[in-house]
């Protein structure tokens, strides 16, 4: 029998990362109480140490794009470009 994968949301990862980070309870204990794994626990707390830091960072994080996008942004304007050409010498100007 094929089982899923139970995927969390990213309010409930940081909401148990943030408790976590606190330390009123153990990992143990908050995975027990989520009833989740003790290292998935640990491994969203360490993203959220390690995320924390960009929101102090200059500039607006959430808005960066990667390099893959401008990348792909760069291959539509340049067909956009040949497309434009093309049609303004089929148009005679």
């Amino acid at each position: 029998m094929k089982t899923t994968r139970k995927r969390y949301s990213a309010q409930f990862k940081a909401k148990v990362a943030m408790e976590a980070i606190r330390g009123d309870l153990t990992l143990a204990e908050l995975a027990a109480k989520h009833g989740i794994h003790h290292t998935m626990i640990g491994a969203w707390k360490r993203q959220a140490m390690e995320g924390m830091a960009s929101v102090f960072e200059g500039g607006d994080q959430s808005k960066a794009i990667s390099e893959a996008e401008i990348e792909k942004l760069h291959v539509k304007i340049g067909q956009l470009v040949v497309e434009r050409d093309f049609l303004a010498k089929a148009s005679g100007r």
